[in-house]
């Protein structure tokens, strides 16, 4: 049985890329999620984020390691920006499919904020997930087609998110 999982960090291009060579991961696509406007589109998404839906084996990878990943791949102390891009569309997100997703999404921020590994607090948003919108095909899988586009994501080396300890 396979699960979901659906975050905004940027624009979606660099997220899908590198989300995408997770071990567990078996398919991605990117989204327009958490805004207002229906059947959005690229020069129509209102307050929706680039986001990017994944699914997941949960025996190979858990809904955790991807949130790590997702936090070592963008900073999530920038409101509505990621590198050159700024607006809306670019906040950092998580849209939990249930409530044990919701924990651990909290959990895993809380570990952030406590880490010290980014120069403030998380201002990524956890809401549930809702409706959203598959991006038009040119932004499918598109730093697999255009491999020097561009993208504000890249793995940080070195960068382990440490977890508080039970005494905090």
């Amino acid at each position: 049985m396979t699960k979901r999982a659906v975050l905004a960090g940027g624009c979606f291009w660099g997220m899908q890329d590198l989300i995408r060579k997770l071990p567990g991961v078996i398919a991605t696509r990117v989204v327009y999620t958490g805004g207002d406007v229906p059947n959005a589109t690229y020069r129509n998404h209102g307050t929706h984020a680039e986001g990017i839906e994944i699914v997941f084996d949960p025996e190979t990878t858990s809904y955790r390691r991807i949130l790590e990943f997702f936090f070592q791949i963008h900073d999530p102390t920038t409101k509505n920006r990621q590198g050159n891009d700024v607006g809306m569309s670019y906040r950092s997100a998580i849209y939990y499919t249930d409530d044990e997703q919701k924990r651990i999404a909290e959990d895993t921020i809380a570990d952030v904020d406590a880490s010290g590994l980014w120069p403030g607090k998380a201002v990524t948003e956890v809401e549930p997930v809702g409706d959203f919108w598959e991006a038009e095909p040119e932004h499918q899988d598109y730093l697999e087609r255009y491999p020097t586009g561009y993208t504000c994501h890249f793995v940080r080396p070195n960068w382990v998110l440490p977890r508080r300890s039970a005494a905090e």
